[in-house]
């Protein structure tokens, strides 16, 4: 069914348009019961409700049906990812023009055949849909600078644009999308690895709106990259700088100073905008950072500190005091963090009323006396432990006693049997038995 459904996406006859108007059909005496006793309007409200499949089997059954399935208001939100090894650039070329004027949610997600081997397919998008809001490019890898400044050049209104793992374009191509869509309030660039410091500097000149932005794996960017969004986008409530190494607390500083708003630090789809902070892989940043965020940002709800090895407990006294709204913390591979630091935590606001999602993964100083303050955190719903050596069986059953709805996640390797008294050779476990 697929096929078929992409066959008739490629159809120019029935996506770019059909001689016959909704109004001459049914005046053509269509023998259709149900065309009949049902208006057209209602019909046409009957079928807003399908999906892509569905309403190019409907295309398929008549006239009044073709009429009726591709008419554009049916295709305001059009999400291709299940097409994606089919759709060529035609096929957004004939969507655009047919629906154009109604398409406002458009999502390309991993279809490699669209990109500038058709660059006309960004065009006809800027060229027919001044009121698209939403485009996902992701892994759309032909796409390149050309085609950003195509997509500039019309869809202005643009608020949410997802360019990640599009990894040919460089800060050309940011320069001539933010000229152009300057209204952008989500904007993801993970895995653009061409991207550096300009890049975000033209960001900071042109997006004024932005409240969210992902850089995860721009391992070009610095701290200059960093406090040039921070002193343009003072909107900016959720940022993930996952992967940057290069990243000092001189940014943290930055987002501190600039962006009180800022809420969630994360790497998370960004298509609402929760208070978020994601720093994992930072491994250059340190307390002092952290404790000038948490005094400047209160609206915290999200960070992922996961392998930001130097922090130790102050960073956990400092959220502790100041950071009331923290729902979920990951703390994986800081392995300097200790049973005191949770113990702030477990008795702050947060821990008391708020948090709900706590990362441990190999925190080497975890002993089941962390387990025990925890169980002030009564509304905790998912604990990770993997690789928390001083953590036992019996910490967790005691804690899960105080706390039954929470969820763990823990490993312990399988104890190797000991070697037979009085026996001629070592004795293996089962698995090298098996082996």
């Amino acid at each position: 069914m697929r096929a078929t459904s992409c066959r008739l996406l490629k159809s120019t006859d029935l996506v770019s348009g059909s001689p016959l108007t909704l109004a001459e059909v049914f005046s053509n005496n269509d023998e259709g019961l149900i065309n009949k006793k049902l208006p057209k309007e209602l019909l046409l409200r009957i079928f807003s409700f399908l999906d892509i499949v569905t309403l190019c089997r409907c295309a398929q059954i008549s006239k009044a049906w073709n009429i009726l399935a591709l008419d554009g208001s049916n295709w305001q939100r059009i999400d291709l990812f299940n097409f994606q090894t089919d759709v060529e650039g035609r096929v957004v070329e004939n969507i655009s023009k047919r629906c154009g004027g109604f398409l406002r949610k458009l999502s390309l997600r991993g279809c490699i055949g669209v990109g500038d081997s058709s660059l006309n397919t960004c065009y006809s998008l800027s060229r027919f849909c001044s009121k698209l809001k939403h485009l996902d490019l992701t892994s759309c890898v032909s796409i390149t600078n050309s085609s950003l400044k195509g997509i500039s050049e019309g869809c202005r209104n643009l608020e949410y644009l997802n360019l990640s793992w599009c990894d040919q374009i460089t800060k050309d191509g940011i320069e001539a999308l933010v000229r152009g869509c300057r209204g952008l309030k989500a904007l993801l660039l993970r895995g653009c690895t061409q991207l550096e410091d300009e890049a975000l500097k033209h960001i900071q000149n042109y997006c004024h709106e932005l409240v969210s932005l992902n850089l995860q794996s721009c391992s070009r960017v610095t701290d200059e990259g960093v406090v040039h969004i921070c002193r343009g986008c003072h909107r900016l409530q959720a940022l993930c700088l996952s992967g940057c190494s290069h990243l000092t607390d001189a940014s943290l500083t930055a987002l501190a100073l600039n962006c009180p708003r800022l809420h969630h630090y994360l790497f998370l789809p960004c298509t609402s905008h929760p208070r978020i902070l994601e720093a994992a892989r930072c491994s250059h940043l340190t307390d002092a950072g952290f404790t000038l965020l948490a005094r400047n940002c209160h609206d915290l709800e999200k960070m992922d500190l996961e392998e930001c090895v130097l922090i130790t407990d102050s960073t956990l006294i400092q959220l502790s005091v100041h950071c009331p709204k923290l729902q979920a913390l990951s703390l994986s591979h800081c392995e300097l963090i200790t049973d005191d630091g949770i113990l702030h935590l477990s008795n702050s606001t947060c821990g008391h009323e708020r948090l709900r999602v706590l990362e441990l993964d190999n925190c080497l100083l975890i002993t089941d006396v962390a387990l025990e303050h925890l169980e002030n955190c009564r509304g905790l719903e998912r604990l990770e432990l993997y690789d928390c050596q001083q953590v036992t069986r019996a910490g967790i059953k005691r804690m899960r006693a105080q706390l039954p709805h929470v969820k763990v996640h823990a490993y312990f390797a399988p104890v190797t049997p000991p070697t037979a008294v009085g026996g001629s050779g070592q004795r293996l476990c089962r698995c090298c038995v098996i082996l």
